[in-house]
């Protein structure tokens, strides 16, 4: 069923598909294409999704997502499912909103599963491409948690999660799509679901580029909201560094989690337009269920990007804080550079990673040892690359480097079971792949760090260490006080 519709002429032999140029401004002509293609269901095809594009102005997917949020318009509500993705570096940001299909899985090969959903859906996609938009290719989106096993009551979200959205807003560099999916079968209405996609076509079309950080939200805002840290993470650390001199592992990831609550809701946009201006060098994103809960952060770390079978994932791991003049930021670099500690805990995931992907018939390679230089702290960061096998899905990487040695430890057997053991709380999102796979095989997760939990007026931030031979439990301590501080400012201005 996977078809491609360039300048709105059918590619195979299908019934004949009326002359649809500028389709997305002319509801008849949509109305026509949507009622010939429903006449091609049959009891093999109980179901199609037109994928419709269509290229606007400039447009800030951040600007749509605050609309959307607040506004009910047409078959969308302001209670919907949602997935924000954003990479300034790329220049780059996608709004997947409201769902045309989907998969919850709580089950061990969730993976699997997904992969077969991600397949599946495409397969029922046939593709109006206008004017042949090289980028307009519609998103699967997907969150996958820590562990295959999840409390949902403590993280309200299933162990896959992956959907493809109603409306996609696309922006890259100085180009901006909307793309619409549109579920066809036997009872659909297709006058009015042309009807409504057209209004909904010229109604987000006149949207601006969000506005910048005005001077007035820039100043501090004391919100006096109340906070609690979960106990025992120095005990736990000292625990860990035993079993560790005891040579029961190599390397545990303890994560902490710290818990506000404030007197209104934050706001999931204004949080993410302040991670915005205080993280320009991470990926941003928010992950929404529908019910009021929301995952958001600003995360350094890339699992994998894929474009044109191309491969890069990143080992990041070993940290330490920025200077406050430029001089104190390079020793602290070279600091975190000649420390023997720190590299060790950074080669235990190259070589995990390197390992993994060689286990997928890969041949990776690896870049020199570079100093990644955040806001407020700095990692040691190396980039890894590898030409992808064509047969290879991109959810089968995934499956294979999660969780890495830098959320997990090492071996992360081992290492998973002492997590569960030390940890009070729910992982959930944290410290797990969440992005994206599109419809030419292009793909982009990341790790879900330096991130939190938000539920109306409450917030769970998520942060955590690398315990090595040579850790220091007040230390490391101190490592996840630094790490809260970025979702701390931006919360502290909702």
């Amino acid at each position: 069923m996977k078809q491609i519709i360039n300048n709105f002429t059918m590619s195979v032999a299908t019934p004949i598909i009326p002359d649809t140029t500028h389709i997305g401004y002319d509801q008849h002509r949509l109305e026509q294409l949507l009622l010939t293609h429903k006449a091609t269901l049959d009891g093999h095809n109980q179901s199609i999704i037109v994928s419709l594009s269509q290229r606007i102005d400039e447009i800030d997917p951040l600007s749509i997502l605050a609309f959307l949020t607040h506004e009910t318009i047409n078959n969308f509500s302001k209670d919907e499912i949602y997935f924000y993705w954003e990479n300034q570096g790329k220049t780059e940001a996608i709004l997947g909103y409201g769902v045309t299909h989907s998969s919850q899985l709580n089950i061990k090969d969730r993976f699997t599963k997904s992969q077969q959903f991600v397949e599946d859906c495409f397969h029922k996609i046939i593709k109006v491409d206008q004017d042949n938009l090289s980028d307009s290719s519609p998103h699967i989106f997907c969150g996958f948690t820590f562990f295959s096993e999840t409390n949902q009551q403590q993280f309200p979200f299933p162990s896959a999660f992956s959907f493809l959205p109603k409306l996609e807003v696309i922006k890259r560099k100085r180009n901006s799509l909307l793309v619409f999916n549109l579920l066809i079968d036997s009872t659909s209405d297709v006058k009015k679901l042309a009807n409504q996609t057209i209004a909904n076509i010229k109604l987000l079309s006149q949207f601006k580029p969000y506005e910048e950080i005005s001077k007035q939200e820039k100043q501090s805002i004391n919100l006096n909201f109340k906070y609690q840290m979960i106990q025992g993470f120095e005990s736990s650390v000292a625990s860990a560094l035993r079993s560790i001199k005891d040579n029961h592992f190599q390397k545990l990831v303890l994560a902490n989690a710290l818990d506000l609550t404030d007197s209104q809701d934050f706001s999931i946009v204004t949080c993410l337009k302040k991670l915005r201006y205080y993280h320009p060098d991470c990926y941003l994103f928010a992950i929404n269920n529908g019910k009021n809960n929301c995952f958001v952060g600003a995360s350094p770390e890339r699992l994998i990007s894929l474009k044109n079978k191309q491969l890069l994932t990143d080992a990041l791991a070993g940290s330490i804080s920025r200077g406050n003049t430029k001089s104190d930021d390079y020793y602290l670099a070279q600091k975190l550079l000649k420390s023997s500690k720190e590299r060790r805990e950074h080669q235990v995931v190259i070589e995990f990673i390197v390992q993994r992907l060689i286990n997928l018939g890969l041949t990776p390679q690896i870049s020199p040892l570079k100093v990644l230089k955040l806001s407020n702290i700095q990692h040691l960061w190396t980039p890894i690359y590898t030409q992808l096998n064509p047969n290879i899905h991109p959810l089968e990487i995934v499956a294979k480097l999660h969780p890495t040695p830098a959320v997990s430890g090492f071996p992360t057997g081992v290492t998973c079971q002492e997590i569960k053991r030390y940890e009070t709380f729910e992982r959930g999102f944290y410290a797990a792949p969440l992005g994206w796979i599109d419809y030419d095989g292009n793909s982009e997760f990341i790790v879900g760090i330096r991130s939190a939990l938000i539920s109306g007026n409450h917030a769970r931030l998520y942060a955590g260490a690398g315990i090595v031979e040579g850790s220091e439990p007040e230390k490391e301590l101190e490592e996840i006080q630094l790490k809260f501080q970025g979702l701390l400012k931006a919360l502290s201005y909702c």
